[in-house]
């Protein structure tokens, strides 16, 4: 039996569409007939999620879409709107190719009778883990208009995080890059035509200065081979962050940088008091929060130790506890998380917090690039000065001889 998407009509003219399975085309004719209907076309129905090949997407659904899909829903939902006419009118909305073909398929599957979650399910590859488990539990507590509205404000709380954090370190990034430009093009190109000026002058090189020359030969005669061998280092690297224990341990050594390993831990504090909030505030237990809250946890070797400590939390241990013994989270959080589970407030707590772990994620960050923009332009200064003075150290010699 295979799928069909089909358009069809009935004695008054009055046009149908749908999904049915049949056997084929001629089938599907004679099953639309025994209800009054007369075909008019039809092609075969996949509800696999549609390919990215020949969209301009990646094959995910952007974030920022995502958060427009929400806000939008959850005005339509609350002015009752019933769900399938309010995906109906969204897959109409100007979305990228990719994401309205995917809310196409979503639509047909909640027109045949398919929850809305299971439909997203479906599309695991697509959607974000948290924002699944967020629509499931909308429809089974009946709030999908609270919780649509809360994925709304979390998005775009997200984006405004990662925004600051991306900027701030784009800056530091710029001057590693521009360093590294700028040693390989001296070498590459301007040490070689100092050196021939020197050669022609039967001057011979010594201490730093021959060993900047001699690095300067070996790029320029071996550059072929060195390009191809960082190229085949990007590829192994590549390969093992693929592989989950390469991944683990990648960022088992970026979490505990002392820089980077903060800025991670910040960011993750107000993602998890945003997010925990949210799920309390749908009705979920703490159990059943932790599990979903889980998948917000892009560092994997925090992940690991999260779920260490929310199966204790699940055996009847303190929520603060747990989390201080595993290393979750700074002092801070840690009392706060005590504090709300002590007065039966957690999810009240967290959610006065939220604001507070922001500002204090954005002083990380700020601080953390503080200290790395003069670390890398001490760098930058030593490394470029000491190639000028291995070029001009020569001609200076030679010059204070003529003299």
């Amino acid at each position: 039996m295979k799928n069909y998407k089909y358009v069809a009509i009935d004695l008054q003219k009055k046009q149908f569409t749908g999904i049915f399975s049949a056997e084929d085309e001629k089938d599907l004719a004679v099953q639309l007939s025994r209800q009054n209907l007369f075909l008019v076309s039809c092609k075969a129905y996949s509800n696999r999620t549609p390919s990215a090949f020949f969209t301009t997407g990646t094959g995910k659904v952007n974030i920022n879409e995502l958060t427009i899909f929400c806000r939008q829903f959850a005005i339509m939902v609350n002015a009752g709107i019933p769900m399938v006419e309010c995906i109906a009118t969204l897959k109409e909305q100007p979305f990228s190719a990719f994401f309205k073909n995917l809310l196409q398929v979503i639509y047909e599957d909640v027109r045949s009778g398919v929850m809305f979650s299971e439909s997203l399910k479906k599309h695991d590859k697509v959607f974000p883990a948290f924002f699944r488990s967020m629509v499931f539990v909308g429809e089974t507590s009946g709030k999908l208009e609270l919780v649509f509205n809360s994925l709304a404000d979390y998005y775009d709380k997200d984006i405004a995080m990662r925004k600051k954090v991306k900027g701030a370190l784009s800056y530091p990034i710029m001057l590693v890059a521009m360093t590294i430009a700028i040693v390989v093009f001296m070498l590459a190109f301007i040490i070689p035509i100092f050196k021939d000026t020197l050669k022609s002058m039967n001057v011979t090189p010594q201490g730093f200065t021959k060993v900047v020359y001699d690095t300067s030969d070996f790029l320029t005669a071996n550059w072929l081979y060195i390009l191809a061998g960082l190229i085949v280092v990007g590829i192994v690297f590549f390969v093992i962050l693929k592989t989950k224990d390469g991944k683990r341990l990648f960022d088992k050594i970026l979490i505990n940088t002392p820089i980077f390993g903060k800025i991670i831990t910040s960011m993750f504090c107000s993602r998890f008091a945003r997010a925990f909030t949210l799920l309390l505030s749908s009705g979920l237990d703490m159990a059943s929060s932790l599990d979903a809250v889980s998948v917000i946890v892009e560092n994997l070797d925090m992940k690991k130790r999260f779920d260490l400590a929310t199966d204790e939390i699940k055996h009847g241990a303190k929520l603060a506890d747990s989390f201080e013994k595993h290393k979750m989270f700074p002092q801070l959080m840690l009392r706060m998380l005590s504090i709300g589970e002590r007065t039966n407030e957690l999810e009240n707590v967290l959610k006065r917090s939220c604001d507070f772990f922001d500002e204090q994620t954005d002083t990380t960050v700020t601080s953390a690039t503080s200290k790395i923009q003069p670390i890398i332009l001490c760098i930058m200064g030593l490394v470029i000065g000491g190639l000028f003075l291995a070029v001009y150290s020569p001609i200076i010699s030679i010059m204070q001889g003529i003299g």
